[in-house]
């Protein structure tokens, strides 16, 4: 089991589909990157759990409902009755996801230091990722489980860099340097990368990540595919171009969601095992992720894969 750790939110999608000004519809779907990376795992056959806040207002209800119904472990969901955060969503014409945040004060920021939980042996990873990592007092909380964690259990990280939330990008990036330190997996996009490095080579940027612990680095390229960076070297794989592109939102998480599902699948889910695959193995690897993140871009929102379906 993993256990995923961050927030879950509605996206909240704008429909032009009235003849009034005055009107708007708004079609909400639930997400947030862990959310959606906690689904994805079930949907892929490896069991989740969520660690993250929730609301007790209707929205928040619903998000519970939504992890119940996919079989996501809630056990160690903190509820209060803070309110669940929107996220305004809008898609240029390739379909890319823009993002704007309603979320101050919210339940996914009010997971504290008293609530980190225990966790027994049937939690073998730990993913943490998302604007969680910069929030207080949550990003405090994740920084002590994965400082805690951390020998004993697979850590993964996504920065999924997010300047809504926290516009302060020197933040985020000695809050990402700092999960970092303690990840032995690491998934970025080439747009998280260029916020937080501008002018360096995402290359230089993921290998420089690697050392003793962290032995595996992803990048996504978007429509050119994705990369993996390990102690057998660097080398990118082209996009699935097989499927027509509708949005990308969720790509990302799929992505992140299907190299967990794969290492647990290998059982290389464990800091020692993860540095034994070989080359040929993480290329299938990074193939199979990759078939992945194309199902969702061809569905309209976060709509993860099965596992029959990759």
């Amino acid at each position: 089991m993993y256990l995923v750790c961050g927030e879950a939110l509605f996206d909240v999608f704008s429909q032009e589909n009235s003849t009034r000004s005055s009107e708007l519809g708004l079609t909400a779907i639930a997400g947030g990157s862990p959310f959606n990376v906690a689904v994805g795992l079930r949907r892929l056959g490896v069991e989740s759990a969520m660690f993250g806040g929730l609301s007790s207002d209707y929205l928040g209800a619903r998000l519970r409902r939504v992890l119940e119904e996919e079989r996501v472990d809630c056990r160690y969901v903190v509820t209060s009755d803070a309110p669940t955060t929107l996220a305004m969503v809008g898609l240029d014409a390739g379909g890319s996801a823009h993002y704007q945040f309603r979320g101050e004060g919210c339940a996914d920021r009010q997971v504290k230091l008293e609530h980190l939980p225990e966790l027994d042996e049937r939690v073998r990873g730990v993913h943490v990722g998302s604007y969680t990592l910069v929030v207080k007092p949550v990003a405090d909380t994740l920084m002590a489980l994965v400082e805690r964690e951390r020998d004993r259990r697979l850590i993964s990280l996504d920065p999924n860099v997010r300047l809504n939330p926290q516009p302060d990008v020197a933040l985020w990036r000695r809050q990402v340097e700092a999960f970092a330190a303690h990840a032995h997996v690491i998934k970025a996009s080439d747009e998280d990368l260029a916020l937080l490095y501008p002018g360096r080579e995402t290359r230089d940027v993921a290998r420089g990540w690697l050392n003793e612990r962290c032995r595996l680095v992803f990048v996504t390229h978007g429509a050119d595919g994705a990369s993996v960076h390990c102690a057998h070297g660097s080398w990118q794989r082209p996009a699935d171009t097989s499927l027509p592109v509708r949005d990308t939102v969720g790509a990302g998480d799929t992505f992140q969601a299907a190299v967990l599902a794969y290492l647990a699948r290998l059982g290389a889910d464990t800091p020692a095992r993860v540095t034994m695959l070989d080359r040929a193995t993480l290329d299938a690897l990074l193939d199979f992720a990759i078939r992945a993140a194309a199902i969702t871009c061809s569905r309209v929102g976060p709509d993860l894969p099965f596992e029959h379906e990759v």
